[in-house]
């Protein structure tokens, strides 16, 4: 699929979610994303303990690791996923929108 194409797909189905179902869908993708990378988020803030300016480069592959692992729940693929998600199952069986 081009980039034109997703981004056409990505525009007209976040305009098929109001801002609170948006919002609410992001807050979600965060929490499941900080709870399943829990063990990369302890090895970056050990690593960063006790540090200040070097921090930077000395957990630099810590920090990575962990920017990563949340990518796997917020990127756009992530999202995209989710809201085609939420579109087909609680949309089409309620009709009611997220809270």
């Amino acid at each position: 699929m081009s980039h034109e194409t997703q981004a056409q797909m990505f525009d007209s189905m976040s305009h098929a979610l109001s801002n609170r179902e948006s919002d609410a869908l992001l807050k979600s993708a965060k929490a499941e994303g900080l709870k399943k990378c829990d063990d990369v988020l302890r090895a970056f803030a050990e690593c960063s303990s006790g540090r200040t300016i070097s921090m930077a480069w000395a957990c630099r592959d810590h920090h990575k690791a962990l920017r990563s692992c949340l990518a796997e729940y917020t990127s756009e693929e992530a999202m995209t996923k989710r809201r085609k998600e939420y579109l087909s199952s609680n949309r089409s069986k309620s009709g009611d929108r997220m809270v």
